[in-house]
């Protein structure tokens, strides 16, 4: 037994895992890709144009929605949002507190305040219950997270909006292809969805880029005059907007790398749950370790993550073996330092602080190997039964 296990820590060394491969993912579609990005060059077309338009119009087929419209990242789409909605000084916005910072952050950059609401521990998505309960007369939107790839309870959420007639605002930044059991998909449920393509993403782009999705004519002739500073024609100014548009270079790859996303998403949900297995296998379910939950729909697995035991013990273990995780995300928003003057404290949200606690994501790609996946859990097992 003592050498099996000697066999398994070594082989587990043997195999460094990245977090990410985005250079095995270029080498997939390297011809496909260049003549692309050659193309763009020769045409001196570089900002908006015939590729954004392209783009556009594939996504918004692909995602089920009217219209996409093109943005300098997910960030500014969730700003964009705001904006069109016209939410400002004095309203009110609920996010969850445990999610990536934009979220939040961008309801501060139009003077709104952020209400935070605790998520549900099966998927660290929002409590739409606890959401309901935190609506007031100045809740002007609602912006749920489909966090790490799952969609929140939408459709619970969207009949609390619809009672109390707040538009919602999906952040489906991690969870492009989403959908829910009767197909619908992340980004088309609400008011607007808003997508994010940093190269991370599982759509991702060479540099920053996202989009917003939208089913209301009206918003989107607004949201396309806020992404080039309010202005419907050069130089005439309707709103103050921004300089929010998506490069040409960025579009003309993403719409390349959108051919082939459900192959890569089919590819992440294989080895999600090949990791399930493996761990189920190696007996560290439940007591270390609890993989993730599918619940409701399809998981697209931007993260596979999982609350553990001894969560920082553990990431210097791995850390030492040269496997890549990653902690999404160390400290949940309403603890964070610029949110002091919203006077919370630590046990406000006891859910999104302990998901904050125990939370860590195994490296997940579709080039990700059977040998690196044995290796991550081989890590695993060799701590936790040292």
């Amino acid at each position: 037994m003592a050498s099996d296990s000697r066999t398994e820590v070594k082989l587990m060394e043997a195999v460094p895992v990245p977090p990410l491969n985005l250079a095995a993912q270029f080498a997939a579609i390297r011809a496909e890709l260049l003549d692309e990005l050659q193309a763009v060059a020769e045409s001196g077309y570089y900002v908006l144009g015939p590729k954004v338009a392209a783009f556009e119009e594939a996504l918004a087929r692909y995602c089920g929605v009217k219209h996409a419209l093109g943005l300098s990242s997910g960030t500014d789409g969730l700003l964009v949002a705001l904006m069109a909605l016209g939410i400002g000084p004095g309203d009110e916005v609920i996010v969850p507190a445990f999610t990536f910072f934009a979220t939040a952050g961008t309801v501060v950059r139009v003077g709104a305040r952020p209400v935070f609401c605790d998520v549900a521990p099966q998927t660290f998505n929002i409590d739409v219950a606890q959401a309901e309960r935190r609506i007031t007369a100045r809740t002007k939107a609602i912006i749920p997270v489909h966090l790490y790839g799952q969609l929140a309870d939408m459709p619970a959420l969207l009949a609390v909006a619809a009672r109390h007639n707040v538009p919602v605002i999906e952040d489906a930044a991690q969870a492009v292809g989403a959908t829910l059991p009767d197909g619908r998909m992340a980004g088309a449920l609400g008011r607007m969805g808003v997508l994010s393509f940093y190269p991370t993403k599982n759509l991702g782009a060479m540099g920053d880029a996202g989009a917003l999705l939208t089913n209301d004519d009206d918003l989107l002739e607004l949201a396309r005059k806020l992404r080039v500073h309010g202005s419907g024609h050069t130089y005439y100014h309707d709103r103050v907007g921004g300089n929010f548009r998506i490069d040409a270079l960025q579009a003309a790859i993403l719409t390349i790398k959108l051919k082939h996303l459900d192959r890569w998403t089919a590819q992440r949900r294989r080895r999600a749950a090949r990791y399930t297995e493996l761990i189920n296998a190696a007996g560290l379910a439940p007591e270390h370790v609890r993989p993730p939950q599918e619940i409701h729909g399809r998981h697209v697995y931007h993260q596979y993550v999982l609350r553990v035991d001894r969560r920082d013990e553990l990431m210097a273990f791995l850390q030492q073996r040269r496997i890549g995780a990653g902690v999404y995300y160390p400290l949940p928003l309403h603890l964070q330092t610029c949110f002091a003057g919203l006077g919370h404290k630590a046990g406000d949200f006891p859910h999104a602080e302990k998901a904050a606690a125990d939370v860590i994501g195994l490296p997940i790609y579709p080039e990700l190997t059977d040998d690196q996946q044995d290796a991550v859990v081989g890590a695993l097992t060799a701590f936790y039964r040292r």
